[in-house]
C-alpha cells in the first residue's frame, strides 16, 4: 500500500460507552481524533443501562456527572440480590466520593458522551459503516474505509486504529484479534419500560429464572428477566407471557403488582448476547476497548462501568505513545495486560452469577455475608467497584467471616484457589 499522511493520530470505530470517552480524553490532550459510528445520536441500543459507582467516579473525574444528574435520571441507594429465600441487601461504601448509582436511558447516555467527544475537539462522523481496515506493507494498522448511509465509500487515515464497536466487531474480524479465553453465554435476555411501579433496585433469582428492576428517565421502571437459553424459543412463541411468568415465578407478590399497577410503555428488547470472551485486544498500529476486546454476560450489569475504565486506561497508554514518551504498541500492550488482570475477578463472579443457579461456595459465602453488617457494606462495595473480588473471596477473610458469625464447621467452603468463585 502506497503510504498516505495520516490525517489523525487515532481513529475510534465506535462512539458509545467505551469510544466517546476514549476520543474525549485524547482530544483533551491535544491529540487528533476521528471517532465513527453507524448510528445518528441520539439513538438506542440494548443494554442493561446501569453504571456501578466505579463508572461513576470516572464520568465525575471527566467533569460529566453532573450533566448526567441534570438529565433527571433518578438516583439509587440501595440495592437487593436474592436467590431463592436467601437474600441480601444494602448498599455499598462511597467509592471516590460517589454514594449512589443510576440507570440512565442509553439514548441519554451515549448522546452525553459523544457530545463530550465534539466539545474536546475530537471529529466525529455519524452514520458511518466501517467495512474495512486498512494496512501498511509492514502489517500495521492505518486507518479504515467504509461507508455512509448514502453508499459514498470513504477512506480515513490514522497512526493508530482502536475498535470500540461491541462484541461483534468488525475491526476485530479485520486485525484477526483471536479469542484467548471464552465461557460460553448460558442465557438470554428481555427487558422493556413500565410506569405505574415504584419497586426498588433488585436482582431476584429463582430456579433458574431471574428478573431485576431499576428506575431510569421519565420515571420509568426497567424490568429485566433472564432465562437459560434452552427456554428461548418457548418464551419468544408469547414474550409477554414468558416475561410475567418469571416475575411470577421468582416473586409472586411482585407479579401481582406488575399485572395490577404496570404499564408497558415500549416494546420488548431481547438479548441474545454472545459468549463470555477475551479476545487479543493490542497489535501493531491496533486496539481494542469495551465489549469488542472483553465481553461479559449483562447479570451483573458491569459493560457501562468497565468500558469508561478500560477507556481511561487505553487514553492513558495512546498518550504515552503519541507524546513519544513510550513506544505506542508497548504502552498499549501494558493496557491490555492491566485490562486482564483488573477485569479478572469480575468475569469469574459474573460467568458463576450467570448460571442462574448458586454454587454451594457462593451460597455458604452469601448467607455468611448477611449476618455480618461490615461484610455486608464490604460485598456491595465489591459490587459497586471499589473493593477488589480477589480480597473479598480471600479464604483468609472468609475465614475470619466465617468465625465472625459462627458458621459451622461443616458450611465453611473456601474457594479451591484464589479468585475462583
Amino acid at each position: 500500500m502506497t503510504d498516505v499522511p495520516p490525517s489523525f493520530d487515532v481513529i475510534v470505530v465506535g462512539a458509545r460507552c467505551a469510544g466517546s470517552p476514549l476520543a474525549m480524553l485524547l482530544a483533551r490532550r491535544g491529540h487528533r481524533i476521528l471517532v465513527v459510528d453507524r448510528a445518528s445520536f441520539p439513538s438506542d441500543t440494548v443494554s442493561t443501562h446501569f453504571v456501578h459507582q466505579a463508572g461513576l467516579a470516572r464520568l465525575h473525574a471527566w467533569g460529566l456527572l453532573d450533566r448526567l444528574r441534570e438529565t433527571g435520571v433518578p438516583p439509587l441507594r440501595h440495592m437487593l440480590f436474592a436467590n431463592g429465600e436467601l437474600s441480601v441487601s444494602g448498599f455499598a461504601d462511597p467509592i471516590e466520593g460517589i454514594t449512589e448509582v443510576y440507570c440512565p436511558r442509553r439514548t441519554v447516555l451515549d448522546s452525553l458522551l459523544v457530545d463530550a467527544a465534539r466539545a474536546a475537539g475530537a471529529e466525529v462522523v455519524e452514520r458511518f459503516s466501517v467495512d474495512d481496515v486498512l494496512f501498511a506493507d509492514d502489517g500495521r494498522a492505518v486507518g479504515i474505509r467504509g461507508r455512509t448511509t448514502e453508499g459514498r465509500e470513504r477512506e480515513f487515515r490514522a497512526r493508530f486504529v482502536v475498535g470500540a464497536d461491541g462484541a461483534n466487531s468488525t475491526v476485530a474480524a479485520r486485525v484477526g484479534a483471536d479469542v484467548y479465553r471464552a465461557v460460553p453465554a448460558t442465557g438470554f435476555v428481555y427487558y422493556s419500560y413500565f410506569s405505574g411501579l415504584d419497586w426498588e433496585y433488585q436482582n431476584r433469582t429463582r430456579d433458574e429464572r431471574q428478573f431485576a428492576s431499576c428506575v431510569t428517565h421519565d420515571d420509568l421502571m426497567m424490568v429485566v428477566v433472564m432465562r437459560k437459553r434452552a427456554a428461548y424459543q418457548e418464551f419468544r412463541a408469547d414474550a409477554e407471557a414468558g416475561f410475567q411468568g418469571v416475575i411470577d415465578h421468582v416473586a409472586p407478590e411482585l407479579g401481582a403488582d406488575l399485572r395490577g399497577r404496570g404499564r408497558r410503555e415500549e416494546p420488548f428488547r431481547a438479548i441474545h448476547y454472545a459468549d463470555n470472551f477475551y479476545r487479543r485486544s493490542h497489535g501493531p498500529g491496533w486496539a481494542l476497548v469495551g465489549d469488542a476486546g472483553y465481553h461479559k454476560d449483562p447479570l451483573t450489569g458491569y459493560g457501562i462501568t468497565d468500558a469508561f475504565v478500560h477507556a481511561e486506561l487505553l487514553a492513558d497508554a495512546l498518550h504515552l505513545g503519541l507524546s513519544g514518551a513510550e513506544p505506542i504498541d508497548t504502552a498499549v500492550a501494558g493496557y491490555a495486560q492491566r485490562r486482564d488482570s483488573d477485569s479478572a475477578g469480575v468475569f469469574n463472579l459474573t460467568v458463576a452469577m450467570s448460571e442462574l443457579t448458586l454454587s454451594p461456595f457462593l451460597r455458604a459465602v452469601l448467607t455468611a455475608v448477611g449476618q455480618s453488617p461490615g461484610y455486608l457494606r464490604k460485598f456491595f462495595t465489591m459490587v459497586g467497584g471499589g473493593y477488589p473480588s480477589e480480597e473479598f473471596f480471600a479464604p483468609p477473610n472468609l475465614a475470619a467471616l466465617y468465625d465472625e458469625v459462627g458458621t459451622p464447621p461443616a458450611d465453611r467452603i473456601l474457594p479451591a484457589i484464589a479468585g475462583a468463585h
